[in-house]
């Protein structure tokens, strides 16, 4: 009894932390969207937000955040894939969280684009998974989901004790779910600060 009421106080915590994230997610929008359009004389070479970057890959590439995420779909030939129909639910390593992979991991998944690929992959689910629709599928499973990637691999969501979603990859290292609900064409994207890696 003691454990499906913490399970249920744990969920609850997280709709809660939903909701004030993505609060703070759209105001943070709102003011991005203020500055685009008060500095409409982007760089050359750097593409400026628009509605017509639509799908998934466009969408990742329309923002400074997770630019380091679009740059390494297309070097590991992902972006036919991901531009498909899906749809997809990407959760997306943000520019931080590819900061803090080590300098040799990252020339080596740099240089192995099979190897790149897989990695990039394992970070994409197959379906469309809203953040309501995360939150069934956690009180469906006791305050834990299990996901497929595109690959066929597991993705495992919890709630951490502090009421953030974290997601943990197959070597048990853990990144917490950090956006949510930024929405694609072919599906949504909800932003890591971590990159997960695959057995």
């Amino acid at each position: 009894m003691n454990m499906k009421r913490s399970v249920l106080i744990a969920i609850a915590s997280l709709t809660i932390g939903f909701l004030s994230n993505n609060a703070i997610a759209q105001t943070q929008q709102q003011d991005t969207t203020k500055r685009d359009t008060a500095n409409k004389t982007a760089p050359a070479g750097t593409a400026a937000p628009s509605a017509s970057s639509g799908d998934v890959v466009g969408v990742l590439a329309s923002t400074t955040e997770y630019a380091p995420l679009a740059l390494a779909i297309k070097n590991a030939d992902l972006e036919t894939t991901l531009k498909g129909a899906g749809p997809f639910t990407i959760f997306a390593p943000n520019d931080v969280a590819f900061s803090k992979i080590p300098k040799p991991t990252m020339d080596e998944l740099t240089k192995d684009h099979a190897k790149l690929a897989k990695v990039l992959k394992y970070h994409v689910v197959a379906g469309k998974y809203t953040k309501a629709d995360i939150i069934k599928a956690l009180g469906a499973g006791k305050g834990k989901a299990v996901l497929k990637t595109i690959d066929g691999e597991t993705l495992t969501l919890s709630v951490n004790d502090k009421s953030n979603l974290q997601i943990t990859d197959a070597k048990g290292n853990a990144a917490l779910v950090i956006a949510f609900d930024l929405a694609a064409s072919n599906g949504v994207i909800h932003g890591l600060n971590g990159v997960l890696m695959p057995q």
